[in-house]
């Protein structure tokens, strides 16, 4: 009796991952994923190589079609994959099995929603804890036995495929409301939190209303510092919107802000379990412990003080090590390196790599403030005066949100606070903090 047949979405071969560490997909195949189906009762079936070179052909829409099992593996974001797991949704209820190497890849946000099970590499690229993620692969596989929709077309789609004509003029309606919420979300930023509140009245119920919309109202309040009402707001969120990585990452920065910071790291924490290691995650958790630092040190707990600063420099840093191209973290791990007493030698080798890529971040075009921010924040730890000057000059005019520039300005107080006790203050980098300063209050 043939067995069902279970349909594999991957890239081939050896492909770089996101930290640029080589992953053996053929040895995630052979060791982790056919084992996996056939100990489920499936017959595994991969794509052949020819299929992937640009055009997809009759056989692999039939295959993604007809199969009546499919497991993705959305390492590395291959466009191939993703463009075949939509086929994929579109066409099957049930049956898809998602999984991801950790450290890989921060899942876009269209389908971090979906529950996708991460497994661990080797440092030769190849699938580890096989004895652990093994049986938890076929666990998985014999759960979408059971016919659970796991497409999220089929989820949230009502009716879908067989959608009744008159949502289409529904549909019209809402791109409509959608567009015109988001024009008012615009203007009300510019005037103040009440103007907010009174367009988050006008949506109605939170969790029946559009993603994107909902998305601009949580960072709108983010614009204006407004945190415990960013806090209440995930609480009536729908939950696939409020799981998503970009929400629980913005939660968790407003709970630091709004003096909750064990609940924002118990946030990143979990968060770093579920999707594996990201710059940005890892960037809020070190400001997170970079402000129970400060306040320690405040409250005259020196020895505390110490070793929160040593946990916001490792999170600065892993942050870093997970993207080399964001320079955000890098750029506060250097920072934190040179107020430590004494300073952490470390920095000098850091900073030349932090400066490379933000310089890249730059010249790609489009630069944002905290492009320039980082560029500044760099020159003043480099003594740079012309340097810092310039990028002071880029950066005041890039700043979108008040809290930005505040942001920094507490960096460079920081740095110069350290280097008085040193008697290595400058006056002209006390002048570009005022400067900072002055536009975070406007």
């Amino acid at each position: 009796m043939s067995k069902p047949l279970c349909f594999v979405l991957m890239p081939f071969g050896k492909k770089p991952g996101a930290g640029g560490a080589v992953i053996d997909f053929d040895a995630v195949y052979k060791e982790l994923i056919a084992p996996a189906i056939s100990e489920a009762g499936l017959e595994p079936l991969r794509a052949d190589e020819e299929m992937t070179g640009g055009i997809i052909h009759k056989p692999m829409f039939e295959r993604l079609i007809l199969c009546e099992y499919a497991v993705a593996d959305l390492t590395t974001a291959n466009a191939n994959v993703f463009y075949e797991l939509g086929v994929r949704h579109a066409v099957r209820q049930w049956s898809t099995v998602l999984l991801f190497a950790e450290g890989s890849i921060q899942l876009p946000f269209d389908v971090a929603p979906l529950r996708a099970m991460p497994y661990r590499l080797s440092p030769d690229g190849k699938p580890a804890d096989l004895d652990v993620i093994k049986p938890a692969l076929v666990e998985r596989l014999i759960e979408a036995k059971s016919a659970n929709t796991d497409s999220p077309i089929f989820q949230l789609v009502e009716g879908f495929p067989e959608v009744d004509h008159t949502k289409t003029d529904v549909f019209r309606d809402r791109v409509k409301y959608s567009a015109q919420m988001k024009e008012k979300l615009a203007a009300a930023r510019k005037e103040d939190l009440q103007a907010i509140r009174v367009v988050e009245r006008e949506l109605g119920e939170i969790q029946n209303s559009e993603s994107g919309v909902v998305v601009d109202l949580f960072l709108s309040y983010r614009a204006v510092k407004a945190w415990p009402e960013m806090i209440e707001l995930v609480k009536r969120m729908s939950p696939p919107l409020a799981a998503t990585v970009m929400v629980q990452e913005q939660l968790a920065l407003a709970l630091n802000r709004h003096g909750k910071g064990e609940e924002a790291e118990k946030v990143l924490k979990d968060l770093i379990g579920r999707r594996g290691p990201s710059s940005e995650t890892y960037g809020i958790l070190g400001r997170v412990y970079k402000d129970r630092w400060e306040a320690a040190l405040k409250a005259g707990e020196t020895f505390l003080a110490r070793g929160l600063l040593d946990k916001a420099i490792d999170a600065y840093l892993k942050g870093f090590e997970a993207d080399w191209r964001d320079a955000y973290p890098g750029v506060n791990a250097a920072t934190l390196m040179e107020i430590k007493e004494p300073p952490d030698p470390w920095r000098e080798q850091l900073i030349p790599v932090v400066r490379y890529a933000a310089g890249r971040r730059i010249a790609a075009g489009n630069p944002d403030y905290w492009d320039h921010a980082t560029v500044l924040e760099l020159a003043i730890l480099a003594k740079d005066k012309k340097r810092a000057q310039d990028a002071l000059c880029n950066a005041l005019a890039s700043v979108r949100e008040i809290w930005e520039p505040e942001t920094t300005a507490r960096n460079l107080r920081l740095i110069r606070e350290a280097r008085e006790k040193r008697q290595e203050e400058e006056a002209w980098a006390r002048e570009i903090e005022q400067e900072l300063e002055r536009k975070g209050e406007n």
